[in-house]
């Protein structure tokens, strides 16, 4: 079987790891999560860094911080994994969905406005399958209706908007490490800021909302939301290879493209002049989706179907029409996207894509 996606780890993961053990420090403090908070800043491009235990939980911390709270509402792209939906309700707040552009998968700023009311509090652009949102009009929006603004990065570290990092450019920017993202430490999360008060105050709240000067003080409901010094050893590791591993999906992309380009009936994956995809996924569109899959099954070869739009999904079901939402979910289909892929492997699949 060739998998949609597998980790790469190797001795450097193993001696942080060592090393942690070693030191008795295999907890949430250590020096390994302060050491990852602070490269993960530069990497991004952002002063301030917080190591959380996933990456569902990133984007519930930076609702929470930036005081959404019962009555308010998020704005959140139709298409998306669940978590980005899933979190908002768990605030107090109700997801509005919007529908996506055709081109990037990612949330169509045209439609934002519209959505937009007295109970607006903040906008979650996702950064869908490695490429980036078109952020300049969403930050507009943001700032003419004094909305908070949380990047998803959870598909996307390393990918650019105008040669600025994903998760550098709104109020918080939140990542995951799953296993299967750009670089994993198993499960784990991170959020990003350039506002001290913010990042204070999501450290405030994933530790139990415990005081700094009074210990076992806690003055609210606060969270347990912390990474384990293990976990930020293997993200450490990781994030040292990081841009290795853009350069290797990249390279692999590059290599679809240019042996699907000429195949009838697919729609390719886009690079818009003012981003930088890290194709996460290599997805692609096919009307017979489900057959293809089917084919590419019975030859030992893994892949994914799209999310499945939210407004679809029982606990959120609405009858509000998202056309685009709807057929990109409906075609798409995620294609081995292993840091591990051979070149030898991608045109066997082409190959029998090609039929």
């Amino acid at each position: 079987m060739i998998p949609v996606a597998e980790p790469l780890l190797g001795e450097k993961e193993l001696e942080y790891v060592t090393d942690c053990i070693r030191s008795g420090w295999i907890s949430s403090i250590g020096k390994y999560v302060t050491k990852f908070e602070e490269e993960f800043s530069k990497y991004c491009n952002t002063k301030f860094s917080v190591a959380v235990a996933n990456g569902t939980v990133a984007l519930h911390l930076a609702l929470a911080a930036l005081g959404v709270g019962k009555g308010d509402e998020v704005i959140v792209p139709d298409l998306t994994f669940v978590a980005t939906g899933n979190v908002v309700p768990y605030t107090g707040a109700k997801p509005v969905f919007v529908d996506i552009d055709r081109e990037t998968w990612c949330i169509d700023p045209n439609k934002i406005q519209e959505k937009i009311t007295k109970k607006t509090k903040a906008i979650i652009p996702v950064h869908l399958y490695g490429h980036p949102c078109d952020m300049d009009p969403i930050m507009e929006i943001a700032e003419e209706n004094s909305l908070k603004v949380i990047e998803d990065v959870a598909e996307s570290q390393g990918a650019e908007y105008r040669g600025k990092k994903a998760g550098s450019i709104g109020n918080i920017g939140c990542f995951s490490f799953y296993g299967n993202k750009m670089m994993t430490t198993g499960e784990g999360g991170m959020c990003v800021t350039n506002d001290e008060k913010i990042a204070e105050r999501m450290r405030f709240l994933e530790n139990h909302a415990m005081s700094e000067e009074k210990r076992y003080w806690h003055t609210e409901l606060g969270f347990n939301y912390r990474l384990t010094n293990l976990q930020a050893a293997v993200g450490l590791a990781q994030l040292e290879k990081i841009n290795k591993f853009i350069e290797i999906k990249r390279k692999n992309a590059f290599l679809y493209n240019g042996l699907l380009k000429d195949v009838s009936g697919i729609v390719l994956p886009v690079e818009k002049p003012w981003a930088k995809n890290v194709y996460w996924m290599y997805s692609i569109l096919v009307d017979e989706r489900d057959e293809l899959m089917k084919r590419l099954k019975d030859k030992g070869i893994e892949t994914r179907p799209f999310f499945y739009p939210l407004h679809q999904l029982p606990h959120f079901k609405l009858d509000e029409s998202f056309p685009v939402s709807d057929e990109i979910s409906r075609k798409g289909i995620n294609l081995p996207s292993s840091v591990n892929l051979k070149e030898e492997e991608i045109k066997e699949i082409v190959k029998i894509i090609s039929g």
